[in-house]
């Protein structure tokens, strides 16, 4: 698909979900600070399907307005589960916050531990649908599955980071900004291009461009290098392959930071197998409760990814 094409197919749809808002204020806000980054742009270039559009917004007014929009629609529709609240913390970072659970999604049923955990009908995986754990098509499925005789672009799953609505939609709440500020956060070139609301326009750097149509994994950096690491896997189901410079940048980079301390390990892992690494957040809380120790302890983070893994 040429950009004429993706600036129409991406105006469509976005006009197609703010239709959706009651709320004219929060529409209007909406509607003059949406950026469609990451995958989506990647399947309309290369004329594959998209399985979801990443939202992000240009400013914090819009990142708080579409965040409190639909954690009102999820708590109303949700009334008997585990509610959500928006937090904003003291860098400034729109964060979802769900009682005693971190995630919230459609379709629950009582696991073993007697934890509530969306189910996932196409895997026999008891945690949310994450990308990092379904396969696209799996995904595809489910999604049409929770979609049927249902509102569009309802809220169907929730994290700290983000809010998935039915109809392909993905919030990002965790990041909001320019287009520049936006990608400082992103890891791998191909994901760079993009489409702003307030003008309409498609920017499609040259070095995105070169690693779509080669399908190679190039590392520009991230705040994030564990969280890449692990995403490489998902890229590489995809196709795409990576040289072993790229895995010693973003190992330099994971150098740098602390993962015995806890708010780090968990920064790092968000967004990643959602269920499973915020499970094992939680128990090493409750370890360090129980010791006094600060610290995380190697030996009892290898236990625990053993027996979750």
């Amino acid at each position: 698909m040429n950009s004429k094409n993706i600036k129409k197919h991406l105006k469509n749809k976005v006009n197609d979900w703010l239709n959706s808002i009651t709320d004219e204020s929060v529409k209007k806000t909406l509607s003059q600070n949406i950026i469609v980054t990451g995958g989506a742009m990647v399947s309309l270039l290369t004329g594959e399907k998209v399985h979801d559009y990443d939202i992000y917004f240009r400013t914090k007014e819009a990142t708080e307005a579409a965040a409190l929009y639909y954690i009102k629609q999820w708590n109303e529709a949700h009334p008997n589960d585990k509610q959500a609240s928006m937090k904003v913390d003291k860098d400034g970072r729109v964060k979802v916050f769900i009682q005693s659970e971190g995630v919230a999604g459609e379709e629950k049923s009582e696991t073993e531990n007697g934890r509530n955990m969306p189910e996932n009908p196409q895997s026999d995986n008891p945690f949310p649908p994450t990308e990092e754990e379904l396969s696209d098509e799996e995904k595809a499925l489910l999604a049409e599955e929770m979609s049927k005789d249902k509102p569009k672009y309802r809220p169907v799953f929730l994290s700290s980071n983000a809010i998935t609505l039915s109809d392909k939609i993905q919030i990002v709440v965790r990041f909001y900004g320019e287009v520049e500020e936006i990608h400082k956060n992103y890891d791998f070139a191909h994901c760079t291009c993009s489409w702003t609301s307030w003008d309409n326009e498609v920017q499609l750097p040259v070095k995105a461009l070169e690693c779509i149509i080669n399908k190679e994994l190039y590392y520009v950096g991230s705040k994030y290098p564990l969280c890449s690491i692990i995403r490489t896997r998902k890229f590489i189901e995809r196709g795409y392959h990576i040289n072993a410079g790229q895995y010693v940048k973003m190992a330099f980079q994971l150098n740098e930071l602390d993962l015995h301390n806890i708010e780090v390990l968990e920064e790092q892992l968000t967004g990643v197998d959602t269920g499973y690494f915020q499970m094992m957040i939680d128990a090493l809380r409750e370890q360090q409760e129980r010791t006094g120790k600060n610290e995380v302890d190697n030996a009892y983070v290898i236990e625990l990814i053993n027996r979750m893994f």
